[in-house]
């Protein structure tokens, strides 16, 4: 139940951290490492994830995308949506790379961000779908997001 909104908790040490209930609204938690963290009911509203290690964590009803980063890049290579970071949904096929693990996540994506604000529902929708790997920059420009879009999307078809 602590209370740390807007605190500067960038590249802190938080794994096995007991955070429910904790107030993390607009915190700066990029790079932190969260790894076994329990984060259930914590308000993480507005909070950065960018970076942030969150392998393990204990969260509650977060949607898993199998190969989030190939149905992003698929949904906007169809000549049908697009992806444009300069806001989280511009329309039903325009969304940055958040916005759109929020939407392919469906009811289940938008209650989490209705929760949470659309950068932390694309962070633990990115952290349950691809465990151990970093969350992505959600602040990049849009083609250094569909330039990493598409390396960890064929990264994914290798594994």
């Amino acid at each position: 139940g602590a209370d740390l909104r807007r605190a500067d908790l960038r590249g802190a040490d938080l794994r096995r951290a007991v955070l429910r209930g904790a107030v993390l609204r607009d915190a700066d938690l990029r790079d932190a490492d969260l790894r076994g963290a329990v984060l259930r009911d914590a308000d993480l509203r507005d909070a950065d994830l960018t970076g942030a290690d969150l392998r393990d964590a204990v969260l509650r009803d977060v949607p898993v995308l199998p190969n989030i980063d190939a149905a992003i890049l698929a949904a906007v290579t169809d000549g049908v949506g697009e992806l444009n970071m300069s806001d989280w949904h511009m329309c039903e096929t325009t969304h940055c790379r958040a916005g759109w693990a929020v939407h392919l996540a469906g009811k289940a994506g938008k209650a989490l961000e209705e929760k949470f604000g659309p950068a932390v529902a694309g962070s633990l929708i990115y952290a349950a779908s691809r465990p151990g790997k970093p969350i992505p920059d959600f602040y990049a420009s849009t083609s250094a997001a569909m330039a990493d879009i598409r390396k960890c999307a064929e990264e994914a078809s290798c594994s």
